[in-house]
């Protein structure tokens, strides 16, 4: 896998309160292509930040319905994926890339 599918796979770092708590436990959460595999995550984080994935978990967020300016409309699903890092291997997140 090329970088320029990696970049196509890994959307954007999540950095949330909940998402920094994960940070302890050596886990680091990305918001991802809704078409992507749990394969092509690991593979896309092990090429764009040098490090070995231990494992990957997937969520999808449905779409709510919210109201604003008295206008209601549909938010999109996504897609987010847990990565789970192997000993002595971090990301930091908050540099970018």
């Amino acid at each position: 896998m090329n970088k320029i599918k990696a970049y196509d796979v890994i959307k954007s770092p999540i950095i949330t309160e909940k998402a920094t708590l994960l940070s302890e436990a050596n886990q680091v959460v990305f918001k991802v292509a809704p078409t992507a595999t749990k394969k092509d995550i690991k593979f896309a984080v092990e090429n764009l930040f040098n490090v070995k994935v231990k494992a990957v978990n997937t969520l999808v967020r449905k779409g709510k319905l919210k109201t604003f300016r008295g206008k209601r409309a549909l938010q999109g699903d996504t897609k987010q994926a847990i990565v789970t890092l192997e000993e002595g291997h971090s990301i930091d997140v908050t540099t970018g890339l």
